[in-house]
């Protein structure tokens, strides 16, 4: 009998960051370690990921990080983890390491342990046991995990939808899964994402009849957005260009390495002859690929609207077409790029979330996942709290008690001993880790606050010379701003805050004892210029003080 505790570091009320540790008796087992982007609020940081201290203060106790499959919400942050505890164990299946080495530097990629594993080969460890089953989601070789405990089994879904069109290594092995729920599942963490989306999301995910009708419908040429972690989206694209006499061009040196090295493994499928050059790209039958990166989204695209592209400019007889459906924090950068399109002449055609979907379970994929595990406890993850309480009502309504489904948010700890729930109140800290890749590192939230002030208010910044023996001004106080306001329609205010600035420091000189009070001059300019300021403009700009003796 065992003691289980299950419970997130990311990934609970919110889409992305997912990372999930379930400890048995101390050896912790952790699925997933993604990251986000904050879309909205983007003040310099590149994205964000879970604080992991938990995982560096029991770093030994650690059997290995266990990845779903290759895309940043679910993998992002490993290298991040790997800077600080390189000696953790990381296992996926073959593509999805092959992604993940590109993000790993040499010398990180020398040390790391990656370790491949085979779609439904068993790893054990000790008296618990790890199982791969293949899913179906936008990626090749995705996978959900089965923890084979001595109390039972603990099924962790990952991303998946059923769709019975998609085949090789993009097929949902259900009787596997049909398998693992008559040996007994204890606990079923299933992600949440479309939960509240009726009906199965198979045919929705697949676009191939739109993707003709655009072809069809448009006479010259198209420009398309692709994130090129949907392997599947892809080879929709090249699937119906080989039926016609169009030729693909693919700009972007990381997007033709990442087709280029798919092809290779044999997980994408495409006529190379249908591959164009450089020398297609004015061609009004060509279909130009450009990759849509979620860090900052239609980055590539913006640049080509605004003609800094130098290979491509946008005439108004090309179609622009988005080939992913918007997702939660991208619908007013789209709205913003359909009217820059508009405003060129071009057409614009993105693809409607509410007909087209992504490739997560709706709720009638849901409804035959529990089934399927047929679960004693239900643990609702990945997605809004909205979308987990979605899920939660599923497994409610399929017969599962409601004493038996754990709604949880990030930190909340669910424990079961001897396959009973303790109902704890436990909690483990958790946070978020603000990245911005110049620095490598968090940059934490007093940095941040100071971007949002420099950016909704400027800055002042007060310079004054004083005379090393005798301690008086010999220049200024000189201001200098940014951001805060207009210099020529404000010498007045600028004025006045030379004045209250040489007030201040003159205050705090002692003449006698020819003593300065560097701090005290400081603080006073801050408090008496932060007050003017707002008074006057309402405003709250950073304010610097330099002094400096000669």
């Amino acid at each position: 009998m065992s003691k289980i505790k299950i419970f997130a570091l990311g990934g609970l009320n919110e889409n992305g960051k997912n990372m999930y540790v379930v400890n048995v008796d101390n050896e912790i087992f952790v699925f997933d370690a993604g990251l986000k982007y904050d879309n909205d609020i983007n003040l310099g940081i590149d994205y964000i990921i879970p604080n992991f201290d938990y995982l560096i203060k029991n770093r030994k106790k650690i059997k290995g990080i266990f990845l779903t499959h290759g895309h940043d919400g679910n993998m992002g942050a490993v290298p991040d983890i790997l800077d600080k505890i390189p000696e953790v164990p990381i296992y996926g299946t073959k593509l999805t390491l092959d992604i993940l080495k590109k993000d790993l530097d040499k010398k990180m990629l020398n040390i790391a342990k990656l370790n491949e594993i085979k779609i439904h080969s068993k790893i054990k460890f000790g008296k618990n046991m790890i199982f791969s089953i293949g899913v179906t989601h936008s990626i090749p070789d995705a996978v959900c995990y089965v923890l084979y405990t001595p109390d039972g089994a603990i099924v962790y879904t990952g991303d998946f939808t059923f769709d019975s069109t998609m085949l090789g290594r993009y097929k949902t092995d259900i009787g596997k899964l049909a398998y693992v729920g008559k040996q007994g599942v204890l606990c079923l963490m299933c992600e949440s994402f479309y939960a509240d989306k009726a009906g199965h999301t198979s045919p929705q995910n697949r676009v191939s009849d739109f993707i003709k009708e655009v072809l069809n419908k448009s006479e010259n040429r198209i420009i398309a957005t692709i994130f090129p972690a949907h392997f599947y989206r892809i080879q929709e694209i090249f699937n119906e260009v080989s039926q016609t006499h169009r030729k693909i061009v693919i700009m972007g040196k990381s997007l033709q390495e990442s087709i280029n090295s798919a092809i290779k493994d044999e997980y994408l499928t495409i006529d190379q002859d249908k591959i164009g050059t450089l020398s297609d790209l004015e061609s009004k039958n060509a279909i130009i690929l450009i990759s849509d990166e979620k860090e900052k989204p239609f980055a590539n695209l913006e640049r080509i609207i605004k003609g800094f592209d130098k290979y491509i400019s946008i005439k108004d007889t090309d179609t622009i077409f988005i080939t992913e459906p918007s997702y939660p924090g991208i619908e007013k950068r789209l709205a913003v790029i359909m009217d820059e399109i508009a405003m060129l002449g071009a057409d614009a055609i993105c693809l409607s979330n509410k007909k087209h979907l992504l490739h997560h379970a709706s709720r009638e994929d849901l409804m035959l996942m529990i089934n399927l595990m047929n679960p004693k406890y239900f643990m609702p993850v990945k997605g809004e709290y909205r979308n987990q309480y979605a899920n939660a009502e599923i497994a409610e309504q399929l017969g599962i008690p409601k004493e038996n489904i754990i709604l949880k948010l990030n930190g909340d700890v669910f424990e079961i001993i001897d396959g009973v729930n303790t109902n704890t109140t436990e909690r483990i800290e958790t946070d978020e880790i603000l990245i911005d890749g110049n620095n490598g590192g968090d940059i934490g939230n007093l940095v941040l606050k100071d971007r949002e002030m420099l950016g909704e208010n400027g800055i002042v910044i007060i310079s004054c010379t004083l005379d090393k023996k005798t301690k008086e001004i010999l220049g200024g106080p000189e201001i200098l701003t940014r951001g805060f306001i207009y210099v020529k329609e404000s010498q007045d205010l600028l004025t006045q805050t030379k004045e209250l600035s040489k007030e201040v420091i003159e205050e705090s000189i002692d003449y006698n004892s020819k003593k300065v009070d560097y701090t005290k001059i400081k603080n006073d300019i801050r408090d008496t210029l932060g007050k003017f300021f707002y008074k006057e403009t309402e405003s709250k700009p950073m304010i610097i003080t330099v002094i400096q003796e000669v």
